[in-house]
C-alpha cells in the first residue's frame, strides 16, 4: 500500500512538473517572439541609419503588443478554392515542434522542463514537422507562389539538414551522450568550440541559418519574386502562428548552437540563465545582422553549397574528430 502510494505521489508530481514546465515555455514562446520582433526592427533601424519603432512606448518597447492586437483583431480570410483541412493544419502544425524542443532545452542547472538522455534527436525528429507543415501550407494554399515556395523549402531543408547534423555528431562522440544537460556539463573547463569543433560551429551556424529560411538563404519567401512564399494566403492569428514560429525557430538554432558549442550556462561570476540568454541571443543578433548584410543567393547557388562545400568538409572534420579521439 505505501509503495502504491508513493508511485501515485511521484506519478502526480511528475505530471505537475511537466504543466508547468508547457505553461512555462508557452508564456515564454510568446514573450521571446516579442522581443524578437522589436530586436529585428531595431537591428534593421540601426544597421540603416534609422531609428525604428519608437512612437508606442518608450524605444518602442510596446509596439510588438500593438501588432499582436493588431492581428488578434484582423479578420481571419480564408481563400474560396483552398483545400480547407490542409490549409487549417498547417499554422497549428508548425508550432508543434517548438513547443517540444524548448522543453528538452536546459536554460540553466535548475531549469529545464524536462531532461531526455536523446534531447537532440527528439529536436532533430521534430524539426522535420515544420518542413512538412511548410509544405502543406504552400499546397493547401492553391497558390502558385506558395507551392513554388514549399518546394524550395523543402529542398533547402533536405539539403540543409545533413551538416546540420553532421556537425553536430562530433561532440555527440566527445561527450558520449545525446543529452542536453550532459553535453553543457562537459564544457565546464573549456567550450567544445575551443576543442577542434570552430569549424563545426561554423557549419552549424551556417545550416542553421538555412534551415530557419534566413537572409541570405530566405529563397521560401523571397518576397521579390514569391509575393511572401509559402504563407501568402494567410491572415490574421494564422500568419502570426508562422511568424511566431520562425522567430521561435532562429532562437531554438541559436540555443542548440550555445549548449553544444560555447559552453550552454557555463561561465563565472554571473547566473548560469543569464550566461545562456547572453550567448543565444549574442547569435540572435548575428543572424539579424545577416540580414542587411548578405544579397540573397541563386537558389542553384545556394544547393550546391551544402552538397558541394558544407556536406564534405563536416564529413572531413567528423573523421578527424573520430581519429583524434581514436588516438
Amino acid at each position: 500500500m505505501n509503495e502504491l502510494t508513493a508511485i501515485i505521489n511521484l506519478v502526480g508530481t511528475e505530471a505537475v512538473r511537466v504543466i508547468l514546465g508547457v505553461v512555462g515555455v508557452l508564456a515564454f514562446v510568446v514573450v521571446n517572439a516579442l522581443v524578437l520582433t522589436w530586436l529585428e526592427r531595431k537591428v534593421a533601424g540601426h544597421m540603416q541609419r534609422r531609428i525604428g519603432p519608437k512612437e508606442v512606448g518608450p524605444f518602442g518597447l510596446l509596439q510588438p503588443f500593438a501588432d499582436m492586437i493588431k492581428l488578434l483583431g484582423k479578420e481571419i480570410l480564408t481563400p474560396a478554392n483552398v483545400d480547407k483541412p490542409i490549409y487549417y493544419l498547417a499554422p497549428v502544425l508548425i508550432f508543434v515542434p517548438v513547443l517540444v524542443s524548448f522543453i528538452v532545452i536546459p536554460f540553466d542547472g535548475f531549469l529545464q522542463a524536462k531532461d531526455i538522455n536523446v534531447g537532440i534527436l527528439v529536436i532533430l525528429a521534430f524539426s522535420s514537422l515544420s518542413v512538412f507543415s511548410i509544405l502543406l501550407a504552400g499546397w493547401g494554399s492553391n497558390n502558385k507562389y506558395s507551392l513554388i515556395g514549399a518546394v524550395r523549402s523543402v529542398a533547402q531543408n533536405v539539403a540543409y539538414e545533413i551538416p546540420l547534423m553532421l556537425a553536430l555528431l562530433p561532440v555527440v562522440f566527445m561527450t558520449n551522450s545525446l543529452s542536453l544537460r550532459d553535453i553543457v556539463e562537459a564544457q565546464k573547463g573549456l567550450w567544445f568550440i575551443g576543442k577542434w569543433q570552430f569549424f563545426a560551429f561554423l557549419i552549424y551556424f551556417i545550416a542553421g541559418v538555412a534551415e530557419t529560411n534566413r537572409t541570405p538563404f530566405d529563397l521560401p519567401e523571397a518576397e521579390s519574386e514569391l509575393v511572401a512564399g509559402y504563407h501568402t494566403e494567410y491572415s490574421g492569428m494564422r500568419f502570426a502562428l508562422f511568424q511566431f514560429a520562425e522567430f521561435s525557430n532562429i532562437f531554438i538554432i541559436c540555443a542548440i548552437a550555445t549548449t553544444f558549442f560555447l559552453g550552454g550556462y557555463n561561465g563565472p561570476i554571473l547566473p548560469g540563465i543569464i550566461w545562456f540568454f547572453i550567448k543565444t541571443y549574442f547569435l540572435v543578433f548575428v543572424i539579424m545582422w545577416f540580414r542587411w548584410t548578405f544579397p540573397r543567393v541563386r537558389f542553384d547557388q545556394l544547393l550546391n553549397f551544402s552538397w558541394k562545400v558544407l556536406i564534405p568538409v563536416a564529413l572531413l572534420n567528423l573523421l578527424v574528430t573520430g581519429g583524434l579521439l581514436k588516438l
